[in-house]
């Protein structure tokens, strides 16, 4: 899979790049898959739309480590972690998700 703008292959980017940043986000508006909103913004399309709550039920987020791709739902209750290979995910994340997702 294709994630614009990551620099490994756990998905990280020149933006975020600790060893927990290891998720791609796939865009509502380009259906593409980014690191993060600076990337989708460098390399993106130019119409930035987040997610709307009805459709957290798709699978939007992926995982760096696995490559399984988590509904919204799933990635929002995962608590920082994969639920399929128990991979740590940025806690800080969640300071930017009213950037993807309705909130």
């Amino acid at each position: 899979m294709k994630i614009k703008g990551a620099i490994d292959n756990e998905t990280r980017c020149e933006h975020y790049h600790d060893k927990n940043d290891r998720i791609a986000i796939k865009f509502y508006c380009c259906g593409e898959y980014y690191p993060c909103y600076h990337c989708h913004k460098q390399y993106g399309c130019s119409d930035t739309k987040v997610w709307p709550r009805e459709e957290f039920d798709q699978h939007a987020v992926l995982c760096g480590s696995c490559n399984t791709e988590l509904t919204i739902n799933e990635y929002l209750g995962s608590r920082n972690r994969c639920p399929s290979c128990g991979s740590s995910f940025n806690p800080g994340c969640s300071l930017h998700y009213h950037l993807y997702f309705e909130t």
